[in-house]
């Protein structure tokens, strides 16, 4: 296992879709927000004993780095719960997966960087997508969970950009999860107070909220591996299965049924988004 090198995205596509899987299925009962902060908390509840156990030390001098990549994660993954818990399975893990589009736009932007032609034709690409998939969710009458999920794809593409800013700056991985889940939890609590406060969870909705928080730390955790011992487009374009198998489950357990429109709006953003890791 200590080999698999880029196949670590594997298996964090596989955690990412199942992570989203209980996460809409919890959110049918409980507010997005609050199934947020059990993601988050769960898995720092976790992550903690484990860095402890290592002797892994939680200090770093890159507050502030972690600060603004903790506050853009936390929004992301907000925006993302809320279009779970309003859109086809599959729909709502595409939109989030334009990610890969936004985190070349903040390295231009951002860095100046001088992109070659071929991404600028995937990002057009994926934008194309982008309208393919939010047009039958306009029609459906869910324009602002598109758009939700739309903004969580953004997010996380401004996220990762400081991840790479993080590990440029020699932060070890594990440090990094943890002050994500960490202020993460912190945002999240305020916002669930601020809401009125936690309902008590029955046997079913403890068992979603174990299943998000479990699987949303393994496929971080193995998704952080992957970017330091794998490929970088390699890892990027495996991602791309955590909607593959979103799609899987949402069709086979679900029975949700996506327009042709849809499904031609993922295979655009899938491909504009393997084409963008090229650069």
């Amino acid at each position: 296992m200590s080999r698999l090198g880029s196949g670590w995205m594997v298996v964090a596509a596989l955690c990412f879709a199942l992570m989203s899987l209980f996460a809409a299925q919890g959110s049918s009962t409980l507010p997005a927000f609050e199934v947020l902060f059990y993601r988050t908390f769960i898995g720092l509840l976790v992550l903690l004993p484990l860095m402890w156990r290592r002797g892994e030390s939680l200090r770093s001098p890159h507050w502030g780095a972690h600060a603004r990549r903790s506050l853009i994660g936390y929004l992301s993954m907000a925006m993302l719960f809320y279009a779970l818990s309003r859109l086809p399975l599959a729909a709502a893990v595409t939109l989030n997966y334009t990610s890969s589009l936004s985190f070349a736009l903040c390295c231009v932007l951002l860095r100046r960087e001088r992109l070659p032609p071929a991404v600028w034709f995937a990002l057009s690409l994926g934008f194309v997508g982008i309208a393919c998939m939010l047009r039958p969710t306009f029609d459906a009458g869910q324009w602002f969970a598109g758009l939700m999920g739309l903004g969580s794809g953004l997010g996380a593409g401004l996220a990762l950009f400081h991840v790479r800013e993080l590990g440029e700056l020699g932060e070890r991985p594990s440090v990094t999860v943890f002050w994500l889940f960490f202020l993460s939890s912190l945002f999240g609590l305020l916002v669930v107070l601020f809401n009125g406060g936690f309902h008590v969870l029955n046997g079913v909705q403890l068992a979603q909220m174990l299943a998000v928080g479990l699987m949303g730390l393994a496929g971080q955790l193995a998704m952080t591996r992957a970017y330091k011992e794998g490929r970088k487009f390699v890892v990027s374009s495996l991602a791309y299965l955590t909607v593959a198998f979103s799609a899987l489950m949402g069709l086979f357990l679900h029975q949700q049924q996506l327009p042709l429109l849809s499904w031609l709006g993922m295979a655009l953003i899938i491909g504009s988004g393997i084409l963008a890791a090229r650069r």
